[in-house]
């Protein structure tokens, strides 16, 4: 991936990066990241001398064909794990498993608290589960990590990437020893996770929503439906109205 993804990305957008020297040389830790665009899972890893291990769900690794091939051979390419969402708890537990399992070989897991990709560019509220209970089971010092502008290089609909530098800020790490054992106490992970949360604000800049980014993809496709929807129900009402009034005129002509 860095020889033939790396660095291509880092010789074309040239990603300015702050905060380099809070990556371990060696030794687990976690990077929690704002996920503000799919490139995200691209630009952290290629400015890094040391692999990143992601999470994907499974579908991109047994889809059949050659289509198929290619796209599983592209996400091993990129360091991404494949995580199974079936079961009784899905992605969380699978996404906690896998994490814990790239942690305990002495190396970087990359996540996204969010959750999803912000819909708007703000920040959203962070998931308390796989996030800090990873750390927590681990003991793994968690560094914050902002994403600046990805959203900007090929925003929903455009096909062409535009070409512009992005940035890259990296905290220094966060110790949540104090907690060690407490991993399955909710207000104990909620308090993890809005720490983290809050320190990637302030590496960002970006503005903070206290809603899940999920929640607020949902308000945004209803509000698109609802909108639609009126849309189409006031071009029927002008078609009737212009039906009623051309037969009003014709009622009203006198016969020839």
């Amino acid at each position: 991936m860095k020889l033939s993804i790396g660095g291509p990305l880092k010789m074309i957008f040239r990603p300015w990066v702050e905060g380099l020297e809070n990556v371990p040389a060696e030794g687990p830790a976690i990077l929690a990241s704002n996920h503000l665009s799919f490139s995200d899972s691209f630009f952290l890893p290629a400015v890094l001398d040391r692999k990143v291990t992601f999470i994907a769900k499974a579908e991109y690794f047994t889809t059949p064909g050659v289509k198929g091939r290619m796209t599983a051979a592209f996400f091993k390419g990129v360091g991404q794990l494949p995580v199974d969402r079936s079961g009784a708890r899905g992605a969380g537990e699978a996404a906690i498993r896998s994490g814990i399992e790239v942690l305990e070989r002495g190396e970087l897991f990359g996540i996204y608290p969010e959750g999803t990709r912000s819909p708007d560019g703000r920040l959203y509220r962070g998931k308390p589960g796989g996030l800090a209970r990873v750390a927590l089971a681990t003991g793994a010092p968690v560094l914050p990590v902002a994403m600046i502008d990805t959203e900007k290089i090929q925003p929903p609909g455009q096909v062409m990437p535009k070409v512009m530098r992005p940035g890259i800020r990296i905290g220094k790490p966060l110790d949540f020893s104090r907690y060690h054992g407490m991993e399955h106490d909710r207000f104990v992970l909620r308090a993890v996770t809005d720490e983290v949360m809050y320190e990637i604000m302030k590496l960002s800049g970006q503005e903070y929503v206290d809603m899940y980014a999920t929640a607020a993809k949902r308000q945004i496709a209803e509000a698109a439906k609802a909108e639609k929807e009126a849309a189409k129900a006031a071009k029927a009402a002008l078609a009737q109205a212009e039906k009623d009034q051309a037969e009003k005129e014709k009622a009203e002509r006198p016969e020839s």
